[in-house]
């Protein structure tokens, strides 16, 4: 399947929007993981395990992993994953943004070496930069739109001539002009809520990604609310630490499965 067909086939499947955000932290590990060459694999793994059937997808951020020279071991990851869990859709989030050239070998990073079955992407260097990745027509293409954190606002704020933020104009571009495969999706926010309405009108059922609830205080019925498409589903809703670090005693395996599927059920029971 393309990825938004298994996005999709996910969101039934599951009955889920929840995407949960593998942001491994060696020193956040439970103590019968410390010290193990593969500790990251081996947390992630278990992690995946006990969560999949409450989610609609995992997003690996990749800095966690190169910063801990485990990128041998988000391969081994990802390729568990696609074995193990055929259905689950993987996000590489890597936010990669250069030009052409370069933006060509980043793609085959993404889908060759880390198998992943969409990678989020920064659209400030125009479309010669994201147009390597659409070759991957059977790949999905993250573009970042209006993003969770603060000082997004300095930039994504900016209105043209026409009073339109950058981050709509963003939007436009993609709806209309970039996605020529329909194989691309947004990057929004769930601490701005106004603004994930604001998008979904202008886009369309186009699949929005979402972090921002749990750990960095996002709201979910506002996020659902805002959010979902004309069939009642159409977002990615990312938490990471919050069902990560669910615990940190022996019980870890348990408290993330909990977290997940309570997670789970409350966007469900917002839509």
């Amino acid at each position: 399947m393309i990825f938004t067909q298994k996005l999709e086939h996910a969101w039934t499947t599951t009955d889920s929007m929840l995407m949960v955000g593998l942001d491994p932290d060696p020193q956040r590990f439970p103590a019968e993981l410390q010290g193990r060459p593969d500790a990251i694999f081996e947390f992630c793994k278990a992690i995946v395990d006990v969560t999949a059937p409450y989610a609609c997808g995992v997003k690996p951020q990749i800095a966690y992993f190169s910063a801990q020279r485990a990128e041998d071991q988000l391969e081994a990851l990802c390729e568990y994953i696609h074995e193990a869990h055929p259905g689950l859709p993987i996000v590489l989030d890597a936010k990669r943004g250069d030009i052409g050239s370069t933006a060509e070998q980043y793609a085959r990073e993404a889908y060759e070496r880390y198998q992943a079955d969409a990678v989020t992407v920064s659209p400030y260097m125009g479309f010669d930069t994201i147009e390597p990745y659409l070759a991957w027509n059977s790949k999905g293409v993250i573009v970042l739109c209006r993003t969770s954190n603060k000082g997004g606002s300095d930039l994504q704020f900016i209105e043209s001539k026409d009073d339109i933020p950058l981050y709509l104009h963003v939007a436009g571009l993609v709806a209309d002009k970039w996605n020529t495969n329909g194989q691309c999706a947004l990057v929004v926010g769930a601490t701005f809520p106004d603004e994930i309405a604001k998008v979904r009108a202008r886009v369309g059922d186009m699949p929005l990604l979402v972090p921002g609830i749990g750990a960095q205080g996002g709201d979910i019925v506002s996020t659902v609310k805002a959010g979902c498409n004309s069939r009642g589903t159409g977002m990615m809703i990312n938490s990471s630490r919050a069902i990560l670090y669910a615990s940190g005693g022996d019980d870890w395996r348990e408290a993330a499965a909990i977290a997940a599927r309570a997670t789970r059920d409350a966007i469900n029971a917002a839509r």
